[in-house]
């Protein structure tokens, strides 16, 4: 058994939500932001099958998009200079997912 954790931009949290549960996975969503952007994420936690997986992180990926966003002026006390030279000076890419797959040893549904 594995334990999904996938942070999803609050913009695609719904069709991905929508998704995940029309094809049968149990899904709990947590509200939460992200430090840099101070920007609204999605943090969802799924339990599964090992072979589900990969159908579980596929729906993930098709319904999470990039997109570009303007960085907030107050966000500069949290980037360092090497991150700004990496990046356009007025945008950063937002979206799509980050995903942990995390084995476990023991599960109680009581």
């Amino acid at each position: 058994m594995k334990l999904i954790v996938a942070i999803v931009n609050n913009e695609d949290s719904q069709a991905v939500l929508n998704e995940l549960t029309r094809t049968g996975f149990s899904v709990t969503n947590l509200s939460t932001s992200g430090a840099l952007l101070r920007t609204k994420n999605v943090t969802l936690l799924m339990g599964t099958e090992d072979e589900k997986v990969s159908q579980a992180i596929d729906i993930i990926s098709q319904f999470s998009s990039k997109r570009s966003q303007p960085i907030p002026k107050n966000a500069s006390a949290y980037i360092t200079e090497s991150f700004m030279n990496s990046i356009s000076p007025e945008k950063v890419t937002v979206g799509g997912a980050t995903v942990f797959v995390l084995n476990v040893d023991q599960f109680y549904k009581l």
